[in-house]
C-alpha cells in the first residue's frame, strides 16, 4: 500500500505560517523537491490549495515542472465541481477518500500543511510519515501544527542541510 506523507516547513520554535523566514536552496531544495518525485499525487485543503494554485501555475523551472502536472486531491467544505490545477475535490470523509487513494494510485501522496485536514487525517490513522522541514528561526507567534493538539511521533531519522 503507497503511504500518506504529511510535509510541513516550520521555523524551530514550530510556526507554520511562510514568511521572510522560508529560504530553500542547495540539497534542502534537492531533498524538498525529490519527495515529489514519482509520488501519485498531492492531497491538499482548501486554503492550501487556493493559495498554492494562485502561485505554481505562472511559475516555470524545475519546481513547476514536477508539481503542476502532479495531481491534487482537495478536500473542502465549500469547493465543488471542476477545480484548477489539475485538481479534484474529495467527495465525503477525506479519510476514507485518501484511503481509496492509496490503494488505487502508485505512488505516495503528500499532504501539504498541517491545519484542519491534517489534523483530521493524523487523528484517523491516515498519515503514514510526518516531515518536518525545520528553519532556523525562531518567529515567536504564528499558526502552529495541528491546531496545538497532541500528536504522538517516533523519530525516524534526522537530516541536516
Amino acid at each position: 500500500m503507497n503511504r500518506l506523507i504529511n510535509s510541513t516547513t516550520m521555523t524551530v520554535d514550530g510556526v507554520t505560517d511562510v514568511g521572510e523566514w522560508y529560504v530553500a536552496k542547495g540539497k534542502h531544495d534537492d531533498a524538498a523537491r525529490d519527495q515529489f518525485d514519482g509520488a501519485a499525487g498531492m492531497v491538499l485543503g482548501r486554503k492550501s490549495y487556493e493559495g498554492l494554485k494562485e502561485f505554481w501555475p505562472q511559475q516555470t523551472g524545475a519546481w513547476a515542472d514536477l508539481l503542476n502536472p502532479l495531481p491534487k486531491f482537495v478536500a473542502s467544505r465549500t469547493l465543488s465541481g471542476p477545480l484548477e490545477w489539475n485538481a479534484t475535490p474529495i467527495e465525503g470523509d477525506p479519510a476514507e477518500a485518501v484511503a481509496r487513494l492509496k490503494n488505487e494510485l502508485e505512488g505516495d501522496l503528500i499532504l501539504i500543511g498541517c491545519g484542519d485536514l491534517a489534523r483530521h487525517l493524523v487523528a484517523k490513522g491516515m498519515v503514514d510519515e510526518l516531515r518536518f522541514w525545520i528553519h532556523p528561526a525562531v518567529w515567536g507567534e504564528g499558526t502552529r501544527p495541528y491546531g496545538g493538539e497532541r500528536v504522538r511521533m517516533r523519530l525516524l531519522n534526522s537530516t541536516s542541510y
